[in-house]
């Protein structure tokens, strides 16, 4: 079948994002320096992140929350009310971080529309990615937006039944196993890993290598060979 839509995650996919929240985690586990050493304060931070994520969701509001919570865990009452505030400021501008675009990506995707309609697939709280995709000036290149709480099989069911397409004349790709290849792969689609050196462990899960539809690609602009190659295959 060729290829009639392509799928795009958003956040290490189309614009920098994790940096912002290294940067983020860097500054809380200087404030809670009087408290725990730097491991145990990071290794805190993503076991509470992981437990709320039932909870918040993902995002930089879940991520504030779960840091607040990190704090009380690891000082409890001696926790001053400034590292409280100092949270709080550090929340809110990983909220207002500008969005810049990985390198290469306006051109990536033209050349991908000119293959099939692209619908933007990306998870997180819906004001702040709706935020940094108006920022991102690349909102009109998309047929669809989808912001979800969560990545699984069902989503992308959904978003083909939604456009139209059997799963084997779609592509998903982004830079989480967990999210964007396993519930892709799954739905009956096509998926490529694009990695990023700062991803998020919890999203991390090892290659399925052996699968026909998946390819591990060194960045988004191979996206546009492979499906070519998957076309002429189709042919």
């Amino acid at each position: 079948m060729p290829i009639d839509l392509i799928c795009l995650d958003a956040d290490d996919t189309l614009w920098h994002n994790m940096r912002h929240f290294h940067a983020t985690q860097d500054a809380l586990v200087a404030m809670l320096e009087p408290f725990a050493d730097a491991g145990i304060a990071s290794t805190a931070l993503e076991a509470c992140e992981v437990r709320n994520l039932k909870l918040y969701g993902y995002g930089a509001k879940a991520f504030t929350l779960s840091m607040i919570e990190t704090a009380l865990e690891l000082g409890g009452d001696d926790v001053p009310a400034s590292v409280i505030r100092q949270i709080l400021d550090a929340g809110r501008a990983l909220h207002a971080h500008p969005v810049e675009l990985l390198e290469g990506i306006e051109d990536t995707l033209e050349a991908l529309a000119d293959r099939a309609r692209l619908v933007l697939v990306t998870k997180g709280d819906l004001f702040h990615q709706e935020a940094k995709l108006a920022a991102s000036g690349l909102g009109d290149r998309f047929s669809g937006i989808e912001i979800v709480s969560d990545k699984g099989p069902a989503t992308f069911r959904r978003i083909f039944d939604r456009f139209g397409v059997p799963a084997g004349s779609a592509v998903m790709a982004g830079d989480s196993m967990r999210s964007d290849v396993y519930p892709a792969l799954e739905a009956g689609a096509w998926a490529a890993y694009i990695p990023q050196p700062l991803a998020w462990s919890h999203e991390q899960r090892p290659p399925p290598t052996e699968h026909p539809r998946f390819r591990e690609l060194p960045s988004l602009a191979a996206l546009v060979h492979w499906v070519d190659e998957i076309e002429r295959i189709a042919a």
